[in-house]
């Protein structure tokens, strides 16, 4: 798909479809994400792969919207604390950014082979890092849904590039 179509189809998707998610698909999403780059090339994040069946309860401790639980799989992209690169000048960690870029890559991948994702944020940390015996040091950052669609792309608002964009100064 070209690019430009790509960043355009993606979208937030809340309605899935029960289908396996073959293991072909899955890798390629997987290895766009191990290619995206990061500070230092540290890969300080790790993916967890979690099948939905039978887990639905304690999934759902971890975000309890029920289009969370409809597909096979959830992914949940963790950074390493102790392995993000921090910036010498002031400690800035970009474990965070780096996490993200992956988890971007990942979900335009997913997109481009016709799968569903929706990046959220707004979930329980403590569930999640008890649900997916998460180590000290590691931190869930973000989760996706990943599956084929059940609903389909609507109207996406965004500001101007005139509201976003400024040249030189602020």
């Amino acid at each position: 798909m070209d690019f430009t179509k790509l960043i355009h189809a993606r979208y937030s998707c809340r309605s899935y479809r029960p289908d396996p998610v073959p293991e072909e698909m899955v890798q390629k999403v997987l290895e766009a994400a191990a290619a995206a780059p990061t500070a230092v090339n540290r890969q300080p994040f790790r993916i967890l792969v979690i099948g939905t069946k039978g887990r639905e309860a304690e999934l759902g401790r971890i975000y309890g919207r029920e289009w969370f639980l409809q597909p096979p799989l959830v992914l949940c992209i963790c950074v390493e604390r102790e392995a993000a690169w921090r910036r010498k000048q002031d400690e800035k960690s970009y474990g965070d950014v780096d996490a993200a870029i992956a988890f971007d890559h990942l979900i335009l991948a997913a997109t481009e082979l016709g799968l569903g994702t929706c990046w959220i944020a707004a979930f329980d940390p403590a569930a999640a890092r008890e649900v997916l015996a998460l180590p000290d040091g590691v931190e869930p950052l973000a989760f996706t849904p990943l599956g084929f669609a059940a609903d389909t792309l609507g109207p996406k608002k965004r500001k101007g590039l005139e509201e976003i964009v400024r040249r030189e100064r602020w």
